[in-house]
């Protein structure tokens, strides 16, 4: 059974993105080990969901970038999108022929991926999927890169959850420039 994990970096006060979208704090901090963590999770997934926010940002970058550009491209470019959304008539990632719209009935879409054959399924950012995915017991688990910045404000990431969730941290990772990787499982 294929696993979902949710990678998302967070403030240390809980936010995925300073007001307007904002993510400049993330970049401040990338580092080579960072960048070797995405590039393991990136080896490790063979499908990538996003949320229709994240999405828009993401193809706006990506399918313009090439391994030199920005190490990680080609697997970014080339690995098949499930795209959540019920505003969205189409996706496109540039040239690649490789976004799905999901527009409704997304819990059956995803048990239905999880059983099929295959690696990983990752969620980059999207908060609003990972809420809602959580209340459904779908996401396997968590990577938390958490930054030390606080952000007063912008976007949580689990803002009014309907409902306790408990985790169980399974390990940590921390890196030169102060961020920690936290990685939960549902109990």
């Amino acid at each position: 059974m294929r696993k979902l994990i949710a990678s998302t970096f967070v403030s240390l006060d809980g936010f995925v993105a300073a007001q307007n979208e904002d993510m400049s704090w993330v970049m401040e901090n990338f580092n080579e080990q960072m960048g070797k963590y995405a590039g393991d999770l990136m080896e490790s997934m063979d499908a990538i969901l996003l949320g229709r926010v994240t999405y828009e940002i993401m193809t706006s970058f990506w399918p313009g970038q090439t391994e030199s550009t920005s190490p990680g491209a080609s697997k970014m470019n080339h690995t098949p999108k499930i795209v959540f959304s019920r505003t969205l008539k189409k996706a496109t990632w540039g040239t690649y022929d490789n976004v799905t719209i999901v527009k409704d009935k997304a819990a059956e879409e995803v048990a239905r991926l999880k059983q099929q054959p295959g690696r990983n399924m990752v969620i980059y950012g999207s908060a609003n999927l990972v809420r809602g995915f959580t209340q459904l017991g779908l996401i396997d688990e968590y990577q938390l890169l958490v930054h030390p910045v606080l952000l007063g404000a912008g976007k949580p990431l689990f803002a009014a959850m309907p409902k306790r969730v408990n985790l169980k941290l399974v390990r940590t990772e921390s890196f030169k420039n102060d961020v920690v990787v936290l990685y939960y499982r549902p109990k």
